[in-house]
């Protein structure tokens, strides 16, 4: 009887977890679906107009959507504690939520880079480049896809259909195997791209003191610190909390930590879960407040000059083409 309230007064609230996820995935599903869908739909509507990472904020938004797609499962699960989709649809579930995860990481690194590398060297942008983008971001999404499948293959789904998600049992793999994997997914998956993204603000903050700058590459170097700044921002509050959770969370549930601490970090760790699924309604924050295209994009003004230079368009094609066949 010790061992069974031991175990009750070190492991976390079940009914807290659930709540938690319901709530968080069902504020995030609507703006989600809304901010990206919307982001798509300019960025490829505009894609020829802008040079500044279009390619990949096109794929930031196809991994968030790609998660907000799969929220409704995740939002039944949690608030009828019943899986009755299929063993396949649970680790599919299951797995896209890390794809997104580190394919946003991924996707806002290169974001950072390519406004950086723009900013220093703003000539060399050409249509090849532009191509340069599509093989890095498909060579990313391979990357990402088979670094993310220890996720789903550690975990034992042999449950009767009945638990999905942060209830399937791990896999023991043994300590040292453990550690080398979660060291391998610290130092890849967020320590390298944050000194990546962490660089490339301090040299566009660096620029900006260069005395011989013009006005006009003053306002593109704000910009440019506005976007990357912001990126950095995006990847702080939604990664930082989870990958600092996450070894602690390991040696928790592996029992290594003294049960006064468990507690907390079992249940600190689902609340850095929830922050990082906050990326798929943050990233649109990113294309509207520092891409003066997209802010363009979806302003009343802009859209019905649209609408009047496509309909003009239109009557001066049908009059060439009268003045031909006469």
């Amino acid at each position: 009887s010790d061992s069974v309230s031991t175990c009750t007064v070190c492991d976390v609230d079940v009914r807290f977890v659930n709540h938690l996820y319901a709530i968080t995935y069902t504020i995030i599903l609507v703006p989600g679906l809304i901010g990206n869908v919307l982001a798509l739909w300019v960025f490829y509507a505009y894609m020829r107009e802008t040079k500044r990472a279009v390619i990949f904020m096109i794929n930031l938004a196809i991994a968030d959507l790609l998660q907000v797609l799969s929220l409704p499962l995740r939002i039944f699960y949690y608030l009828n504690q019943s899986w009755p989709f299929g063993e396949f649809m649970c680790m599919f579930c299951f797995y896209l939520k890390y794809v997104n995860m580190y394919a946003s990481i991924f996707f806002l690194v290169c974001i950072s880079v390519r406004r950086f590398l723009f900013l220093i060297y703003p000539f060399r942008f050409t249509d090849r480049k532009r191509m340069f983008d599509v093989y890095v971001s498909f060579a990313g999404w391979i990357v990402v896809c088979v670094s993310c499948l220890p996720f789903p293959l550690l975990r034992i789904n042999s449950t009767n259909g009945t638990k999905c998600f942060v209830d399937l049992p791990l896999v023991d793999i043994g300590i040292l195997n453990s550690l080398i994997t979660v060291t391998f997914a610290e130092l890849f998956g967020f320590v390298t791209p944050l000194v990546i993204i962490v660089y490339c603000s301090w040299r566009t903050i660096m620029s900006l003191r260069e005395p011989d700058s013009t006005c006009h590459d003053l306002g593109e170097k704000k910009k440019a610190l506005k976007m990357i700044l912001t990126c950095a921002l995006v990847f702080l509050i939604c990664f930082a909390p989870y990958h600092l959770s996450f070894p602690l969370d390991f040696l928790a549930k592996a029992g290594k930590i003294p049960c006064s601490y468990r507690k907390t970090i079992l249940t600190f760790h689902p609340v850095a879960l929830c922050l990082a699924s906050m990326n798929s309604c943050l990233d649109p924050i990113i294309y509207y407040f520092t891409t003066d295209e997209f802010k363009r994009r979806l302003s009343r003004q802009d859209m019905h000059d649209s609408i009047e230079l496509q309909i003009y368009g239109n009557k001066e094609f049908v009059k060439k083409e009268c003045e031909i066949n006469l």
